[in-house]
């Protein structure tokens, strides 16, 4: 394990993204790689009353050339009211709904951000000075395709693929409001377990 990892840009990224944040010396979060479909950049799984459930950020066409940093945020429909609904649905009943739930209203009801990166930036601040991470981490400059001191997480920290190839992270089951129906669903979005475990949070990362 080195003391660097290198990140891409997520919205509400997965417990297994944070780990990172909160265990690497330095973290490099990626802006010059070709934008990537159907993947944590632009969508995170929350737990509602029936499952597993997707919320993706949509996008303006944009072509295969762009690279995340250009990627714009489309409104043509009011999809910061749909989200916000489903997150109500899925975590009105969790012990730390009520007390997050002015920190990311903000977010849903009147802040608009042109680009991706903004929007995953700032509440990905948001969600560091919640959870009290401390992390020094900056931005790529340019695209490199590989790196030779640094843990690359770009194509690992994916939904397509398989947990066990991340060597470096391991599961810490908390409660979730469902699990009694539904049983336990792994590394969903960082907000699940601070909706269900508050302050406690940053131990089962």
């Amino acid at each position: 394990m080195n003391s660097t990892a290198i990140l891409p840009i997520a919205y509400l990224a997965p417990i297994q993204y944070y780990s990172k944040l909160n265990s690497y010396n330095t973290t490099i979060i990626e802006h010059h790689e070709h934008y990537i479909k159907q993947t944590y950049r632009s969508r995170c799984n929350i737990y509602s009353p029936n499952g597993l459930q997707t919320l993706s950020v949509p996008l303006i066409k944009r072509n295969h050339r762009q690279t995340v940093k250009e990627i714009k945020i489309s409104y043509d429909y009011d999809w910061q009211k749909l989200h916000w609904r489903s997150l109500e649905s899925a975590y009105r009943r969790s012990p730390f709904f009520e007390y997050y739930e002015d920190d990311f209203l903000p977010f849903y009801l009147n802040k608009k951000f042109e680009y991706l990166i903004d929007w995953n930036e700032e509440l990905q601040q948001l969600m560091l000075t919640l959870l009290k991470i401390k992390t020094n981490y900056n931005f790529t400059e340019n695209y490199k395709a590989t790196y030779e001191n640094a843990d690359d997480y770009r194509t690992i920290l994916s939904p397509k693929e398989p947990i066990a190839n991340d060597e470096h992270y391991t599961i810490k089951p908390y409660h979730q409001v469902f699990q009694t129906k539904l049983g336990f669903i792994e590394n969903l979005s960082i907000v699940d377990v601070l909706f269900n475990e508050g302050s406690r949070a940053k131990e089962f990362i």
